[in-house]
């Protein structure tokens, strides 16, 4: 059956490319980058497949059993089209395959010098041969570095200016994963990538491994009132237990109002927070967003911006410290 699958999906990927992306390649004169187009059509193919499951599978879920009454819908909209961006895009393949040849030069250059990177393969004889092992050995190693580039969002000014753009959609819905800051997308992109091929992620393997985490955040970010268990909540994060960290007051703040900091930064597996004391395993299903969106006097009635460029400009004004917050 999976072999199946496989087979219709290189078919899929075969057609895409011949019919349309390679004619356009040799029409712009990009020849040169024809095995790397070859690759995205696969990153293209996976996108549209996963906005297709997504809605199929969450949407519905989301009519069943809402945690909230959706009061925005044209935030969800807008949620929508950065999912497109993400998925859809160029961000992901891009990184990856300008760094591949980076990193080759630089491993190189290491090996000259004596030193050999990490290689996770060769730290456990004989697992090449057992793939489901090597999927969720470098799933979960990906993921404890996922887990500080997530907390570095939360502790960093000018970071977190851009990280707020993901906290300040008071509407979550199972599109809001990728309501984030170009330029933060592009950083992470280029932090996952290196770690990925430092590791010695095969390039086939590392967008499996990243299909499989946008799913997941997915259905944490998705407007369902639903858990795990206790035993669940804390192997694998669950909508409730993300929706904490989007909560209001809580998420993003520490130590008092307005501190940044905040809990449930595990973007997969709970165990980094139980690791770093940063866990919340409260079950509420609160109102999210970011306490100074709120008039005064609970906020200062900060603007995130409704539309996409809106929002994106915002963010870098946050970045830098020239918003005017309104009062």
């Amino acid at each position: 059956m999976i072999a199946t699958l496989v087979d219709l999906f290189g078919q899929a990927q075969g057609w895409l490319f011949q019919s349309v992306i390679e004619p356009v390649i040799y029409m712009t004169g990009l020849g040169e980058f024809t095995e790397q187009a070859f690759e995205g059509t696969e990153w293209l193919l996976i996108g549209v497949l996963e906005l297709l499951l997504l809605f199929v599978l969450l949407r519905p879920l989301e009519a069943l059993i809402p945690a909230q009454v959706m009061t925005d819908k044209r935030a969800r909209w807008t949620d929508f089209l950065y999912t497109a961006i993400h998925r859809l895009g160029a961000f992901t393949v891009v990184v990856f395959f300008i760094l591949d040849p980076l990193m080759d030069h630089l491993t190189g250059l290491l090996h000259l010098e004596g030193v050999r990177p990490i290689n996770l393969d060769g730290l456990w004889p004989g697992v090449t041969n057992l793939p489901l092992v090597t999927f969720l050995l470098y799933l979960i190693v990906l993921d404890f570095f996922d887990y500080w580039y997530h907390r570095g969002e939360h502790q960093v000014n000018w970071w977190w200016g851009l990280h707020g753009l993901h906290h300040s959609q008071q509407n979550m819905n199972l599109w809001s994963d990728n309501r984030n800051h170009l330029l933060d997308d592009f950083m992470r992109d280029i932090y996952m990538a290196v770690i990925a091929l430092a590791i010695g992620v095969p390039p086939g393997q590392y967008v499996l491994l990243v299909a499989a985490s946008r799913i997941l955040q997915s259905l944490q970010h998705a407007n369902v009132k639903l858990h795990f268990g206790w035993l669940g909540e804390r192997l694998l994060v669950s909508p409730r237990y993300h929706r904490l960290h989007h909560e209001i007051g809580v998420g993003h703040e520490s130590a008092g109002k307005g501190t940044l900091g905040g809990h449930n930064f595990a973007v997969l597996f709970p165990v980094w927070d139980i690791l770093f004391r940063t866990a919340n395993f409260s079950k509420t299903f609160g109102p999210t967003g970011i306490r100074d969106q709120l008039p005064a006097p609970a906020g200062i009635g900060r603007d995130y911006g409704r539309g996409f460029w809106a929002q994106q400009w915002l963010g870098l004004k946050r970045m830098t410290g020239f918003d005017r917050p309104t009062t």
